[in-house]
């Protein structure tokens, strides 16, 4: 009863129009001011500002021209070594001595270039078509270093030529030394298969590893050169490593992708 008495007091009652109506505190208009700000903020980012990505790949430390994988054309026992690995040789130079039905004959090397790998020791026996080395192509002691990066295939259509690439090499610790700069020099038009990559590599193993995902599209860095660090290559850091850098060193690269606008990925 003493709920309908005042809701009869209520009805009775004139309409309160002429008191002014509050629509909000002064804190609600302080929100409200912050709200907006943000997101003015946030669109002219969206329209003017840029989004950075990149890529990462493994590769390795190379020169342009591959390495290539000597074959013996004879067979028979070897009874000598004739070079070592890491040894810089001439066309033509001799590789193994190998003693044949027909007398000893001499294995040597197809092309000028760096021995990377010998697979035959003294006494061991190969047949005719065995790999028994592996020879990376040089033009000379200054024939400059590169990077070959395998990146995967559906990433090798992001990949401009000219991007800048940061590379962390296996052999230079990058917590001490950094990471070595180079630009994007060529991107492959097709997918690598492992025989291919083995092919250019010299190395079976390495076009097993590389396209153990899938084939991966070849991407061909050129190294910053310096003539200031030990190295002869640009470093993020000042100096480097004190010490040279050799080819067919495991590196991952990070390749620096195109900037793309915010507003392109947030609208469908």
């Amino acid at each position: 009863m003493q709920f309908r008495q005042q809701a009869l007091s209520k009805l009775q009652s004139p309409e309160e129009l002429d008191l002014p109506v509050r629509f909000a505190r002064p804190q609600g208009r302080l929100v409200l001011a912050v709200t907006v700000a943000v997101m003015a903020a946030a669109c002219f980012w969206a329209v003017t500002g840029s989004v950075s990505s990149t890529l990462s790949a493994p590769g390795i430390l190379t020169h342009a021209q591959g390495s290539y994988v000597l074959q013996s054309p004879v067979a028979g026992q070897v009874t000598g070594v004739l070079a070592k690995e890491g040894q810089t040789l001439p066309a033509g130079a001799p590789l193994l001595k190998v003693r044949t039905e027909h007398g000893d004959r001499v294995v040597r090397a197809i092309a000028a270039g760096r021995l990377t790998a010998l697979r035959a020791a003294i006494g061991a026996v190969v047949a005719t078509g065995a790999d028994v080395a592996s020879v990376e192509r040089t033009g000379g002691a200054d024939d400059p270093l590169m990077a070959m990066l395998y990146v995967p295939g559906d990433g090798g259509a992001s990949v401009r030529v000219g991007a800048p690439v940061d590379l962390t090499v296996q052999s230079v610790p990058s917590g001490q030394y950094g990471v070595l700069r180079g630009r994007v020099a060529a991107v492959g038009r097709s997918a690598q298969t492992r025989e291919r990559i083995a092919a250019f590599l010299g190395d079976a193993q390495l076009g097993e590893q590389f396209s153990r995902h899938g084939r991966p599209v070849a991407v061909l860095v050129e190294l910053d050169r310096s003539a200031a660090t030990k190295s002869g290559y640009r470093w993020s850091s000042a100096q480097g490593p004190p010490y040279a850098v050799d080819s067919m060193t495991p590196a991952t690269g990070s390749v620096h992708l195109a900037d793309q606008r915010p507003l392109d990925w947030l609208l469908p």
